[in-house]
């Protein structure tokens, strides 16, 4: 059985491994397709391609809003020098830049934590900076134990505005970059509460009507019974079905390609 994991998260994002430490990772745990899909980056992929010449997926993974449903679209078999992509991608980073200048100031007003000029550096030198980056700096101070606890704390209550990519424009993008568009996680991702097949359902239809082309139902989150009902799913509205751990090094606890395979 071919050994795959398309969903990996490198330190070009959230993940705490550079390039070359997750490349090693990689054939380490015999892989032999996966695809990096940092969020609203590529920068990953360019140093990426120059380690491996065959099994590498160029990905990415865009913070989407499809109506009224927030999401994450995954990327695959994008071309990283598409100028529409590369134009989505810079959007991105300024929105990127607010949402952090937000939070950066809720911290300062509502918990009276205000970040050194090195912090600060830090944080700014990120090509994708996300909440977990705030987070892992308030744990290096020894406000909180982890990362998760830090963002539930001091975090998730900062109100930040739409700084989502619109999912329409998202998607068509991706597929004029020669990709293929896919839901990530479409029950929910790590720390949220997973949908029932009763909320999953309408949603999925206003997802498909954006022009989504296929559903990550092999995540390491869900259970046999949530990934059956999502393949099953896929299959009846002819939808690629993928697979992918959300592996980010020690940002989360879940091991380079862990998959449920079977259900």
């Amino acid at each position: 059985m071919t050994k795959v994991d398309l969903h990996i998260h490198s330190s070009y994002s959230d993940g705490s491994d550079s390039i070359p430490k997750l490349a090693e990772k990689i054939k380490q745990a015999g892989l032999e397709t996966f695809s990096l899909t940092d969020h609203d980056t590529i920068e990953g992929c360019r140093e990426m391609e120059a380690v491996f010449k065959s099994g590498f997926i160029p990905g990415v993974e865009l913070t989407c809003l499809c109506g009224t449903i927030k999401c994450h679209i995954l990327g695959y078999g994008i071309d990283i020098e598409n100028p529409e992509l590369t134009a989505l991608i810079n959007k991105g980073k300024i929105l990127r830049r607010q949402k952090l200048d937000t939070r950066i100031n809720y911290l300062k007003d509502k918990w009276n934590i205000e970040l050194t000029s090195d912090e600060k550096e830090w944080l700014y030198s990120r090509k994708s900076v996300v909440k977990t980056h705030l987070a892992n700096v308030l744990v290096k101070r020894g406000l909180a134990d982890n990362n998760i606890d830090a963002m539930r704390k001091y975090l998730d209550g900062c109100k930040t505005g739409n700084t989502r990519f619109e999912g329409r424009e998202a998607i068509d993008i991706i597929k004029h970059s020669g990709g293929i568009a896919v839901w990530a996680h479409p029950l929910g991702g790590e720390g949220e509460r997973h949908m029932t097949q009763e909320e999953f359902l309408p949603k999925l239809e206003v997802m498909k009507s954006f022009g989504i082309q296929g559903l990550e139902c092999f995540y390491s989150r869900y259970n046999k019974t949530e990934i059956g009902f999502l393949v099953n799913c896929a299959q009846k509205n002819n939808l690629v079905i993928t697979s992918g751990s959300d592996y980010h090094g020690t940002n989360k606890d879940i091991p380079l390609g862990r998959i449920i395979s079977e259900i």
